[in-house]
């Protein structure tokens, strides 16, 4: 955040970093990720004008991120998939509104083949978004 705008310099090296830790899962505390998740939304925020031509990259890791969370049956605890769910949820919120709600667009149809509720709720709270 003390960069503010001037994150842009460093975007492609920031989005090879954000997804690399998005994929890894780093234990049942999962530290890493949640900082990561914090790290895209101030990116995000302070960069939006920059995220649209992010978008298809950005959204399949947080899509592939929310998935793995959800199939997860290793040692991460309820509240620790929750906190990474709600980061991911508000990182999709924060790329749809500075991509003017090509996101909901894209995730119409995940919504529809989709049949995990965890993954569905995500969604829902997304497209709900105004």
């Amino acid at each position: 955040s003390r960069l503010g705008i001037l994150i842009v310099r460093h975007l492609k090296r920031l989005e090879r970093v954000i997804l690399g830790y998005l994929e890894v899962c780093d234990g049942p505390e999962e530290e890493a990720r949640l900082g990561i998740l914090e790290t895209l939304q101030c990116t995000i925020e302070h960069a939006w004008p920059r995220m649209p031509c992010r978008l298809p990259v950005l959204l399949k890791a947080l899509l592939k991120m929310i998935w793995d969370v959800h199939t997860d049956q290793g040692s991460t605890p309820e509240p620790v998939k929750a906190a990474l769910l709600q980061g991911a949820t508000e990182c999709l919120i924060l790329l749809d509104r500075c991509s003017e709600g090509q996101v909901k667009v894209l995730l119409e149809g995940v919504y529809s083949s989709c049949e995990e509720n965890r993954v569905r709720e995500c969604i829902r709270k997304v497209q709900e978004n105004t």
